[in-house]
């Protein structure tokens, strides 16, 4: 089906033909080239309310991962060789935490990982497919992200220039692909700032080092 509609929109005739093609596109959210993507990422993430732990150490990852889950017996996440972290089913072992249906409406807290990090707004890009089901990062109010310092990327078009080089591949396994900027949000009413009116309330970003990816 999807392959069908994408033929199609390719063959359809070309709007404009005698407009010439832009060479150079101005980014949406320009990044300061003179700053460190990840202090840049962390600071924007930070503006945006999430709560960012860098673990130097990885292995501190059980430590975070304890403080938030505290004393819930289960949470829902990916499967472990989507999220970029080894160790993790022994540390949920360690822990005496379960995984949850992804579908169980009564776990408080979603594992996830990302696809990468935008130094320039402090989101996150996040594929969904095979094994990276949608509810863990939409249905529990605390959404929990592991990434590699290497996924930290300047802005989401420096993302979408390194997936054509790689020929579009996360692209086309994804079920879909979101950018997300923080816990839910909305101001819709009087203009007063709520979280998680949509989705999670709470969202935390674990950072760890690319060598354990």
């Amino acid at each position: 089906m999807k392959a069908d509609i994408m033929t199609k929109l390719r063959s359809a005739r070309v709007p404009f033909p005698q407009a010439v093609p832009v060479e150079k596109h101005l980014p949406v959210a320009p990044v300061d080239q003179d700053a460190d993507l990840k202090t840049q990422f962390i600071q924007a993430a930070e503006n945006l309310s999430c709560q960012v732990h860098e673990l130097p150490n990885p292995t501190d990852i059980k430590t975070v991962l304890a403080e938030i889950i505290g004393t819930d017996a289960q949470v829902s996440a990916w499967d472990w060789d989507q999220i970029p972290y080894s160790g993790l089913e022994q540390v949920f072992g360690d822990l005496n935490v379960s995984i949850a249906a992804p579908n169980d409406a009564t776990v408080r807290v979603g594992i996830t990982g990302a696809a990468a990090a935008l130094a320039a707004t402090g989101s996150l890009v996040i594929n969904r497919g095979q094994g990276q089901p949608n509810a863990p990062s939409l249905l529990p109010p605390v959404h929990v992200a592991i990434i590699t310092v290497d996924q930290i990327m300047p802005n989401f078009e420096a993302w979408v220039a390194e997936q054509r080089v790689e020929g579009l591949e996360n692209f086309h396994r994804a079920g879909n692909i979101v950018v997300v900027s923080g816990p839910s949000k909305t101001a819709d009413i009087a203009m007063q700032l709520i979280l998680g009116m949509h989705g999670p309330k709470e969202m935390h970003i674990i950072i760890i080092p690319v060598e354990n990816k």
